[in-house]
């Protein structure tokens, strides 16, 4: 029976609010946010649940309200803690640790977790959804290198050079047939997330986490 799991990684967020759980959406983010729920409303989800991260619940909020549903939080589906759960690292010491991390999947700073505690705890949570939510489609709003790890679970092509062009927001369609993954299909034009720059400074650019 095919279930499908619509990874939909959060939209821009800013850098300077709040702290990782509270910050939200930048308005460009919340007009891609829009976007998201005109791309997706379409699709017949019937299940939405997100990291506990205000930028994840955002993006997919006004797409589960569109579809009278309220958005279950799971704890065990936030971003992979690098240093603290409360403070964001700053790019130019992350972008080390990440090819750090997806070299050796078992390193981990002091008071962080290494890539492959994040991708247990977040898979155990993907294994159930596709277990209760069997023949159902799932809106599932995420983050960055927890997605990739996710989807490299299934498929060692979604690696760090898979996360290191993906957009924000962006959106994976993962078809399953029971547990076993079927394909994959990216749904978010990321010429879309581009307003106000060129391409080449996209490709130029890494995309924060």
């Amino acid at each position: 029976m095919k279930t499908f799991i619509y990874m939909v990684r959060h939209g821009e967020s800013p850098k300077t609010e709040g702290n990782e759980r509270t910050r939200g959406l930048t308005d460009k983010g919340k007009s891609d946010a829009f976007q998201i729920t005109e791309l997706l409303k379409g699709e017949g989800i019937e299940v939405f649940v997100s990291s506990p991260y205000q930028r994840a619940i955002l993006t997919i909020q006004e797409l589960a309200q569109c579809s009278g549903q309220e958005v279950i939080i799971i704890e065990d589906l936030k971003e992979r803690i690098f240093l603290n759960e409360d403070n964001r690292m700053p790019d130019d010491e992350l972008f080390p640790l990440l090819d750090k991390s997806f070299s050796d999947p078992n390193f981990a700073l002091t008071g962080g977790e290494s890539n492959a505690v994040c991708q247990n705890r977040s898979i155990t949570v993907l294994k159930e959804l596709l277990k209760i939510y069997r023949g159902r489609k799932v809106a599932l709003g995420t983050h960055g290198a927890v997605m990739a790890l996710m989807m490299g679970y299934y498929d060692k092509q979604y690696d760090l050079n898979f996360l290191l062009h993906t957009s924000k927001p962006d959106v994976y369609r993962m078809e399953f047939n029971d547990q076993e993954l079927v394909e994959v299909k990216r749904l978010w034009n990321f010429r879309d997330s581009l307003r106000g720059k060129g391409i080449g400074t996209f490709f130029k650019e890494r995309p924060p986490l």
